[in-house]
C-alpha cells in the first residue's frame, strides 16, 4: 500500500506549489537567532506544472508573472491560508457602530436636522 503522498500526483498545467531550499543554515546569516539560523532558508512558489510529478518530486513550475521555478512538489491545487491573527474583541463592533453612525448623519442632512460635513455631499 502506498502512502497518501505517493497518490497525489501533478500533470501537466495543474496549479500547484513547489518548495525550495535557498540556503543551507551554514550560508545563513551569523547574527540570525539560533532557533532559526539551525535551519534552512526556504521558499515555496505556486505555479502552473509544466510536467509530472508525485509530492517530493522535482518539479518546474511556471508562476502567474511568467516565471520558471524548479523545487519539489508539495501540493496540488493549494490554497491561500493568510492570517494577521486572531481577531480583536475591542474592534469587533467598529465597522457595524460606524455604518450606523454614517447611516443616521445622512438621514439628518437628508432631513435637514444636520449640515453636512465640510467637502461634504449635499
Amino acid at each position: 500500500m502506498t502512502g497518501l503522498a505517493d497518490d497525489i500526483r501533478a500533470r501537466e498545467g495543474d496549479w500547484v506549489e513547489v518548495e525550495c531550499k535557498l540556503l543551507d543554515p551554514a550560508d545563513r546569516s551569523s547574527n540570525l537567532p539560533p532557533e532559526t539560523a539551525e535551519k534552512p532558508l526556504m521558499m515555496w512558489v505556486k505555479g502552473f506544472a509544466l510536467g509530472e510529478a508525485a509530492v517530493g518530486e522535482e518539479l518546474t513550475v511556471e508562476t502567474m508573472t511568467g516565471r520558471k521555478v524548479t523545487g519539489s512538489l508539495s501540493a496540488v491545487d493549494p490554497g491561500y491560508f493568510i492570517t494577521y491573527g486572531k481577531p480583536i474583541p475591542e474592534l469587533g463592533h467598529v465597522g457595524r457602530d460606524l455604518r450606523a453612525r454614517l447611516d443616521a448623519y445622512r438621514a439628518a442632512v437628508a432631513a435637514g436636522d444636520a449640515e453636512p460635513a465640510e467637502g461634504g455631499e449635499r
